[in-house]
């Protein structure tokens, strides 16, 4: 099992690496904005977790797995842009593959907050965090609406996995693994479902008095 989560963390860090550097390609960036743009996008969610946390040395300073594969993924990835119509990918493709990334960086940054000793309301915070804080990051430095406070269905699906993922460790007694994998299936469907079914959630919006 430990060996799964280790390959689809190196999946979802990938994957978040390519939607970073895609951005920088559409944000016409150099080959080093794109390469900061995808690894901030890959790491970036679960390095502001850890100064939060006060977890000791950031995760990837302290195992660099993650930082070369983001690195590695990025400068691959700028080099089929620059020679192929990678860019012109079909926009499901990707966002299956972020959907499964996400579910993983939510369970890994709630298993970390537990680990902290924190209170549930804050695990299941950090692994929204985790999960999204990258991105947010990237859209922020591409001068992007971040897509977490659009409308697509991306947040929420966050914090209904990490509601599950806490709940499924702390009234019922799972282990970190199986509570973890049962909050990895609840971001999935709801993604999924929102991935094929176009689901979004309501604007807010002010009505005008004429």
């Amino acid at each position: 099992m430990t060996q799964l989560f280790f390959w689809l963390d190196i999946l979802g860090t990938a994957v978040f690496a390519i939607s970073g550097v895609l951005v920088a390609a559409k944000a016409g960036m150099d080959p080093f904005g794109a390469i900061i743009l995808g690894v901030m996008t890959a790491v970036g969610g679960g390095t502001i977790r850890d100064i939060i946390l006060d977890h000791g040395p950031i995760f990837w300073v302290t195992d660099s797995t993650d930082l070369v594969v983001a690195i590695v993924v990025s400068m691959i990835s700028i080099l089929f842009i620059r020679y192929t119509s990678f860019i012109n990918y079909p926009k499901w493709i990707l966002s299956s593959f972020d959907a499964v990334g996400l579910s993983v960086f939510v369970g890994i940054g709630v298993n970390k907050a537990i680990a902290s000793d924190v209170n549930g309301l804050v695990a299941i915070c950090m692994g929204v965090l985790t999960g999204v804080g990258g991105g947010v990051l990237r859209d922020v430095l591409a001068r992007e609406v971040p897509m977490v406070f659009r409308v697509d269905i991306y947040a929420t699906a966050c914090i209904a996995g990490g509601m599950v993922h806490v709940s499924a460790y702390e009234y019922f007694g799972l282990n970190l693994e199986n509570s973890m994998l049962l909050g990895m299936v609840t971001i999935l469907t709801i993604r999924f479902l929102a991935i094929c079914w176009h689901l979004q959630l309501p604007t807010v919006s002010a009505k005008h008095k004429q």
